[in-house]
């Protein structure tokens, strides 16, 4: 049982899977963006295109189709926007909002711990993930602000709900940067899976 686990977590983790599942995941995103369009949810559109760029920089900067992100953490990136483009209940949207945003500060931190040689100490790899989930709650409150004012929605109902909506992203913002350090550190480098010559430019 322990052999054939340690051949699926190999099969997983080889440079050519992992580039599979993740462009898989990335032709996901493309679809919401095209979707959101047509259903005139610009916001959302905007958003999926931005994690479908961020996602598609490394192998367009190194020009090779597998210096991919792991497809775990795009994955946790997919799934909140599946969840928010299939979600009915305002609570449930909230939520997945929050998800997104988190999810899409952990792929910008994968990609400078992967592909930069930039290095985090422990605490400040947590750290940098909750701050870059914050940061982006804030964009996405000023964007909805503006889509608001400009083209008659009415994301934010209240100041109030404003306040709580930052408090919900702090903290899966924890959880995130959590996730960063215990999974994509030390358990699953991510490293490991890009082809030679692009770990070799990136040393």
């Amino acid at each position: 049982m322990a052999q054939r686990i340690g051949r699926l977590g190999a099969l997983v983790e080889n440079e050519r899977v992992n580039a599979g599942l993740a462009w898989t995941l990335v032709g996901f995103l493309l679809v919401v963006v095209v979707a959101s369009l047509l259903q005139a949810d610009f916001l959302w559109a905007i958003f999926a295109g931005f994690v479908f760029v961020v996602a598609v920089i490394p192998p367009l900067s190194y020009r090779n189709a597998d210096a991919m992100l792991p497809w775990e953490v795009l994955l946790l990136a997919a799934l909140p926007v599946l969840g928010r483009t299939l979600a009915t209940l305002a609570l449930t949207t909230r939520v997945a909002t929050y998800l997104s945003v988190a999810a899409l500060a952990l792929i910008v931190a994968v990609e400078l711990h992967v592909f930069t040689p930039v290095r985090m100490t422990h605490w400040f790899a947590v750290l940098f993930v909750v701050i870059a989930t914050i940061a982006t709650a804030g964009v996405w409150a000023v964007i909805e602000w503006l889509s608001d004012i400009y083209l008659g929605t009415a994301f934010i109902e209240s100041e109030h709900l404003l306040m709580w909506d930052f408090v919900y992203a702090t903290a899966i913002g924890v959880v995130a940067g959590i996730v960063f350090e215990l999974y994509f550190r030390r358990v699953a480098p991510p490293r490991t899976r890009l082809p030679n010559d692009v770990q070799e430019q990136i040393r």
